[in-house]
């Protein structure tokens, strides 16, 4: 029974037996504008949330249309999986290669599985209206609260703060709903990061686009959705293998002229296509200036880098680690 209703109810007691030998009970009448009703932000210079229950905002709508999409199913042409989410996404930078689809009556396929690892895995999807080729995407989705995730992910995201403090107890405490916030913001951090380093002309996959905690990346392959192999998988020729170091001396460059670390570079998250490397797998790029332990992050992916080339063969004379680590320091502004 709502509180504003005893004064009815004590007016029909009044007309029963005995009624009158109790005294009408204390009468309440909380509305709507009442404090106990009104949904108050935890601090005074907090905003009002605009999150509830264990998803993010971003999540929430984005599994909406995932349902959505799931009850028309039927009415989806050429066996496709959902509609394009292009309409409700964040786009990426301009100008946009001419192969990527932008039509909202383009619908998307799931071709399968292309990695899977510990925070997200990577699906291959094709994009296109009905009756057409398409474009091929790599479809690099995060997980959420069903995983426990970012084992990692405390170095990472010093420098990076959370206005809210409830959200940044969620995320340190790891409940469920801080997990979902912390697959955002992965998800963000990396398309901000390939859509900056892209623009700057960085050997990186074009960002299509962001919705929630999917990513739409340019696939990096052969049309029959083989994909690129990793710098791990090849075996180049000395000549070759001089040359790819070469390319990933000049990303590590390009990076720090940005004041940037990849965080966790390795023959692992390199890709070699077509004769050119091309470097993936960004969320937890660093800032080495703003991040306590940016320059031991820089360090390890040269280390790591340099590593995998000298088990290749190719001698120390030419990587010269510890010259190329004191110029990276220096490009970033720090030595």
């Amino acid at each position: 029974m709502r509180l504003h209703d005893f004064e009815d109810f004590d007016e029909r007691r009044r007309g029963q037996p005995g009624g009158e030998d109790h005294p009408p009970r204390r009468r309440a009448r909380l509305d709507e504008d009442h404090p106990r009703f009104s949904r108050r932000a935890r601090f005074d210079d907090e905003p009002e949330p605009t999150r509830s229950g264990r998803l993010t905002e971003g999540e929430r709508v984005r599994l909406a249309k995932l349902r959505d999409d799931a009850y028309t199913e039927n009415q989806l042409p050429d066996g496709a999986d959902r509609w394009s989410t292009w309409d409700d996404a964040e786009h990426g930078p301009l100008p946009r290669p001419d192969w990527v689809v932008t039509e909202l009556a383009a619908v998307d396929t799931d071709l399968g599985v292309l990695k899977t690892g510990k925070e997200a895995d990577v699906h291959l999807l094709r994009r296109g209206l009905p009756g057409t080729p398409g474009a091929l995407l790599a479809a690099k989705r995060y997980r959420s609260d069903e995983h426990k995730l970012f084992h990692r992910d405390a170095g990472y995201l010093e420098g990076r703060r959370m206005r809210r403090s409830r959200e940044t107890r969620a995320m340190a405490q790891r409940t469920a709903f801080g997990r979902n916030l912390i697959a955002e913001q992965w998800a963000v951090a990396e398309f901000a990061a390939l859509s900056r380093l892209w623009t700057l002309g960085a050997p990186v996959p074009y960002p299509v686009q962001r919705n929630g905690t999917e990513l739409l990346l340019e696939f990096l392959g052969e049309d029959d959705g083989t994909a690129a192999p990793r710098l791990a998988q090849v075996r180049p020729e000395p000549g070759k293998l001089k040359d790819l170091w070469f390319q990933a001396t000049a990303a590590l460059e390009l990076l720090a002229s940005e004041g940037l670390a990849h965080g966790d570079l390795s023959a692992y998250n390199v890709l070699v296509h077509e004769g050119r490397l091309v470097v993936i797998d960004l969320p937890q790029v660093v800032d080495v200036v703003a991040n306590p332990g940016g320059v031991e992050f820089l360090a390890r992916d040269v280390r790591n880098l340099a590593g995998w080339f000298h088990g290749r063969g190719l001698g120390e004379h030419v990587t010269r680690t510890d010259e190329l680590l004191a110029e990276l320091v220096a490009m970033t502004g720090i030595g």
